[in-house]
């Protein structure tokens, strides 16, 4: 990819992505899902990229104008050529793919989900709870949202007719070979995208501690192991949503769990700090019952998608509150000598290491540091690792993430029972692990006079990561190893520097070095040796790749069937690149009564595939899920609905209209209605058909304010629009609400000009006597 000026931040990123083959193989195979009326259009551009760089007859480098373009509109962090953090770059980009391709989930397919998770889990019913502010240091995922990839393959050359027939029936050209399918075994971001939970248990220490696994093992050895200037990352204590982070060292405490953002509203995030910010996972207080909104899913959240438990406990009462929520990365501390020293021996001993055991080394600046850093590396490489001391590697740097946190002195926990603060314990263990894991290695940090950046090498494997240590015991994941997909890394100061990323094809298994335009096959071995920065893992199953095989055998056999069945591309997508694709999921094709919506209909082609008998019994054998679709047809429901809720939106429109207009014919009405601008904005925007939801109730209770008496008055200041009684009575008859906030004209009637000078004059006549 060429360079832009400064975008090596970018080309770095693109390129570990594009080798992440579920991401790669949706873009290459299922174009009929990349659909959006959402600007920039995003995804649009991206899979227009993805599809030059995998192109047989591919240039021997492309220019990613659009793309660069698209995300300078969405953040305008990136105009410009200065120097930006390839990790905010992908967590932007991926919260705005999420965005332009989210789809609500249908309600059946949310039950099933639902079931298969409360089936995995040990706990029958839980209670919603408070949140106190150590918790909201604590639990935290930041990632833009979201800010949360499967074992599969990436598009290919050969492969058997059978198979192409099966997985891609008009792009033959595109099926996975053979020898694609033999690799595949060494590879493993609703209004609101992040989904949080809390809930709060009253449990003896026992029964709390129960809900997590013993602390974490001795960790696994590890493996054996240019010009343009780039931008030194933001500071890691931003909360995204995306990633999730831990407090470290207690200088830097308030990095904290980044907080479990969601990404940009996936109705939008609101990113916070000077880059883009990510609405705050939505919990509300004690003895609430949370609103149920519309759950959203695209290909992101399902491929990057994983989910954290995580326990406060007081250590007085020993009240315990859980909260779950989504991650898209982990944000991991790099620990120092003494802190790895603590963690090791908090590790043999099984016991939580103490806080602060997870702090981050820093070492000096500067243009001469740079020079004597690249020294030292090279002379590091060729000494023992004994004589330095003990390496750091990935699994340090997961237990000091997962490491329990005393909460005390400033950071005491607000314990509900109680009443007060108290000193209290915080834990986390991985919920639901993700296809694709994202870590991010917190290598800098920016204070007020000077940035620093951490430049330990960390140690990583590039087969067999394996997170079953860091699980609770109700994890609902049943694969737990993971192999290295691709490796961003900085090269330079916090100041300035270059980025580049290694990754391996898929095809071939081969390492290449991704320079911006140069690409360079090197052994994996260099890889090993890489300064990591951001790592992408993929999820391996030997028994993935036996069960595709199958698939296509029993595809190439070619038995005759009296039924056709019709599947998903899209989840077939996902049985050709993820390790656990789950349940058959027929719902992104058809409506909630089971027909095509009228939308869809006229690409149906473009979202399904058909199946032969034999496989779609095997498959549906297998992983469950459906329903089962032998016809394809428009839903009449759906069109019945469609046109009543065209109608619907023009009367309310077109009566809108008309009363407005006699309002502004009126030249003294008696009486003025106010109206929340907030709340007429959402009705405005479903009417106009930019939202398929009403509005709900009348909302004016940000603009009013209500005085001793009782009575209702305009806030000062306050957003309001201004309609006659007509117009309230008629929207507060079809959606209800309030309050009613009317300002009633009072005008004095004037007197007579000659009276008024007469009555003065008399005055003045009294005043002389």
């Amino acid at each position: 990819m060429k360079n832009l000026g400064n975008s090596c931040y970018m080309n770095a990123a693109l390129q570990a992505l594009s080798n992440c083959p579920p991401l790669t193989q949706f873009f290459l195979e299922c174009g009929g899902l990349v659909r959006t009326d959402k600007k920039p259009a995003l995804c649009k551009s991206y899979q227009k990229l993805v599809s030059e760089v995998w192109h047989r007859r591919r240039p021997s480098y492309v220019v990613p104008t659009s793309l660069s373009h698209g995300i300078k509109l969405v953040n305008p962090m990136f105009r410009g050529y200065a120097q930006q953090d390839t990790q905010e770059f992908l967590r932007c980009l991926m919260d705005q793919l999420h965005e332009e391709l989210k789809e609500p989930v249908v309600a059946a397919a949310a039950a099933l989900a639902e079931a298969r998770d409360s089936d995995s889990s040990d706990t029958d019913e839980k209670r919603e709870g408070d949140r106190s502010p150590s918790e909201d240091e604590f639990l935290s995922c930041d990632s833009s949202s979201d800010r949360g990839e499967g074992d599969g393959q990436s598009r290919g050359g050969g492969g058997s007719q059978a198979e192409a027939e099966l997985l891609i029936p008009d792009e033959a050209g595109r099926a996975i070979s053979e020898k694609e399918r033999m690799k595949d075994r060494k590879f493993s971001w609703g209004q609101q995208r992040t989904s949080s939970e809390q809930v709060d248990e009253d449990a003896d220490v026992d029964t709390a501690m129960a809900a997590l696994d013993d602390q974490p093992a001795e960790a696994q050895p590890p493996s054996p192991g240019s010009s343009s200037p780039c931008r030194t990352p933001e500071p890691d204590n931003e909360a995204h949503m995306r990633s999730a982070s831990r407090p470290c060292s207690p200088v830097h405490h308030h990095e904290g769990h980044a907080k479990l953002a969601g990404s940009p509203p996936r109705a939008s995030p609101v990113r916070m700090g000077p880059s883009y910010v990510l609405k705050k996972a939505q919990v509300l207080s004690a003895g609430s019952r949370r609103r149920k909104e519309q759950r959203y899913r695209s290909v992101i959240s399902d491929i990057f998608d994983g989910s954290i438990l995580s326990l406060v406990q007081c250590l007085t009462c020993d009240r315990v509150s859980t909260t779950v929520e989504t991650f898209q990365d982990l944000s991991l501390p790099i620990p120092g000598k003494e802190d790895l020293a603590k963690l090791h021996s908090a590790i043999y001993q099984n016991t939580p290491a103490k806080p602060g055991a997870c702090g981050d080394s820093y070492t000096a600046q500067g243009w001469l540091a740079f020079i004597v850093e690249y020294i030292r590396r090279f002379v590091v490489s060729c000494t023992p690792s004994w004589f330095w001391g003990p390496v750091v590697t990935l699994e340090d740097c997961l237990a000091a993430f997962f490491a329990a946190d005393e909460l005390k002195g400033d950071n005491m926990y607000s314990c509900e029972r109680c009443k007060k603060l108290r000193n209290g314990v915080k834990y986390c263990k991985v919920l639901r692990l993700p296809e694709i894991l994202c870590i991010h290695l917190k290598r800098f940090r920016h204070e007020v006079m000077y940035s620093f950046k951490i430049s330990s090498h960390v140690s990583f494997p590039l087969e067999g990561l394996d997170l079953r240590p860091f699980l609770a015991k109700e994890c609902t994941s049943q694969i737990t190893t993971y192999d290295l997909l691709s490796v961003i890394c900085h090269h330079g100061t916090a100041g300035s520097g270059h980025y580049v990323a290694y990754c391996q094809n898929v095809i071939n298994g081969q390492w290449y070095e991704f320079d911006d335009q140069y690409v360079t096959e090197v052994h994996e071995t260099v890889v090993q040796n890489a300064e990591a920065y951001v790592l992408f893992y993929r999820k391996s199953s030997e028994e993935a790749v036996r069960e595709r095989q199958q698939v296509v055998s029993l595809a190439a056999m070619q038995e005759p069937s009296l039924l056709r069945f019709y599947v998903s591309r899209e989840w077939l997508n996902k049985f050709n690149t993820f390790a656990e694709p789950g349940p058959i999921t027929n719902h992104t094709f058809l409506c909630s009564h089971g027909g095509i919506p009228p939308h869809k209909y006229h690409y149906i082609d473009d979202l399904v595939v058909i199946l032969p008998q034999n496989v779609w019994e095997h498959l549906y054998g297998r992983f469950g899920g459906g329903p089962a679709v032998n016809h394809l047809y428009v839903c009449s429901v759906c069109q019945v609905e469609i046109e009543a809720l065209a109608k619907r939106r023009r009367v309310e429109i077109d009566t809108f209209i008309k009363l407005n207009k006699a309002f502004q014919a009126e030249e003294c009405p008696g009486v003025i209605y106010c109206i929340s601008m907030q709340w007429f904005r959402e009705w405005e925007a479903f009417v106009k058909g930019k939202d398929n939801e009403p509005p709900g109730p009348i909302d004016n209770s940000r603009i009013a304010q209500v005085k001793g008496s009782g009575h209702v008055q305009l806030k000062q200041g306050a957003d309001y629009g201004q309609i006659s009684e007509e117009t309230w009575v008629y929207l507060n008859h079809l959606y209800g609400g309030g309050p009613e906030i009317a300002i009633r004209q009072s005008v004095a009637q004037l007197q007579d000009p000659e009276s008024l000078h007469g009555e003065q004059k008399i005055e003045a006549e009294t005043r002389a006597v």
